[in-house]
């Protein structure tokens, strides 16, 4: 690692979520690691999730579904969003299920040979986004599966709101769900509608299978019990003392009160760090470090009360301060924070509290 900004990624306390989720939804789960598992690194997400017994896994496209093929992951695999028909036969020689967005979507792919395809169909009960909404589509959906040798495997759904205490738009769909699923009188092996906060909040047994995505790295609007998976580090790469009446960064729009210690890091928004972060404070040695000035492409600065040594570690979210925090202040949710963390950051994977692979994809890449 030769810029000391980095991604820790707690291998133990994912592990943990998703055992503690397995036990209580008493559910056979689907890992969703889209997104390449949502900035972590999708590889050791499979890893643990295979060592609790996790099998199938979920990713957003076909071809995130092609680099886990490449990558050797020889499990199950459903691509949750649109494929492009004229792709469709790389679903079939690689043996990846996708989803059926819609009626007219699947009129269009029956045209080709499809023999061998398995599908998953989307049922819209309120999401509206993807997926057929209406009763007679459903049943015509299933039929021309069936008429064209392709294997309705599974149906699901979507929940829109299952971070939302009451659950009542949870239930309105769920409940429509229920009713679909019976009309379409098919014995499907996967039926499956629980996300991440359903999984934990949601009492029903109508569902084989639930969608793990966010919780299993320790966020969810209803278990406060879980582990946090994720933490966000740089380090001081330049301290100084700064006279009363200077400005800092880019625009000026900080000046010092007077004297103030201010400490460079070596981490901006071309990481994924935001330039809304400016005024929020990091975590350095027991204080919390306002960031002054706005924060630049690679760079960001903060205020703290000592002079401490360059290479001197700074949490910008972690076991001091919550991911969720952090999404909080920039009105906005902890899946945005992760996924805007960019591959020019280091992942750092901790197992029984070492770090077992430093990981930089972009500088690996180069050296192939």
């Amino acid at each position: 690692m030769y810029r000391e900004s980095w991604v820790e990624i707690n291998l133990d306390a994912l592990k943990k979520n998703i055992e503690h989720i397995l036990n209580k939804s008493k559910k056979e789960l689907i890992c969703v690691i889209k997104a390449n598992g949502y900035g972590s690194g999708d590889q050791f997400i499979i890893q643990t999730a295979r060592e609790c017994g996790i099998h199938f896994f979920a990713v957003s496209s076909l071809d995130e579904a092609l680099v886990l093929r490449n990558e050797g992951c020889h499990e199950k695999i459903l691509i949750l969003g649109y494929v492009d028909p004229k792709d469709i036969d790389l679903c079939i020689e690689h043996n990846i299920s996708t989803t059926v967005v819609s009626l007219d979507w699947l009129k269009e792919i029956v045209k080709r040979e499809v023999s061998g395809l398995s599908v998953h169909l989307k049922i819209d009960t309120g999401m509206n986004r993807i997926g057929i909404k209406e009763e007679d589509e459903c049943i015509e959906a299933l039929n021309l599966c069936l008429e064209n040798e392709i294997n309705p495997e599974g149906v699901f759904t979507h929940f829109a709101c299952s971070d939302d205490k009451t659950q009542s738009m949870t239930m309105r769909q769920y409940n429509l769900f229920v009713e679909r699923v019976k009309t379409l009188q098919y014995d499907f092996e996967y039926i499956h509608c629980d996300n991440s906060d359903a999984l934990l909040s949601l009492d029903e047994d109508f569902t084989s299978y639930g969608r793990l995505g966010i919780s299993m790295y320790g966020i969810s609007a209803h278990d406060q019990t879980l582990h946090p998976v994720f933490s966000l580090f740089s380090t001081i790469s330049c301290i100084k003392e700064i006279d009363a009446n200077e400005t800092i960064s880019y625009g000026a729009t900080y000046t010092t009160t007077s004297k103030e210690i201010i400490a460079t890091l070596p981490i901006g928004y071309a990481d994924g760090w935001l330039r809304k972060n400016q005024g929020r404070s990091l975590y350095i040695n027991g204080e919390l470090a306002p960031i002054v000035g706005r924060i630049c492409m690679d760079q960001c600065m903060i205020h703290t009360s000592q002079l401490y040594p360059v290479g001197t570690k700074v949490e910008l979210f972690g076991n001091h301060i919550s991911v969720q925090d952090v999404a909080k202040d920039l009105d906005t949710i902890p899946y945005e924070v992760l996924t805007n963390l960019s591959e020019r950051l280091t992942r750092v994977y901790v197992k029984n509290n070492k770090p077992i692979s430093i990981n930089n994809a972009r500088l690996e890449r180069s050296l192939k």
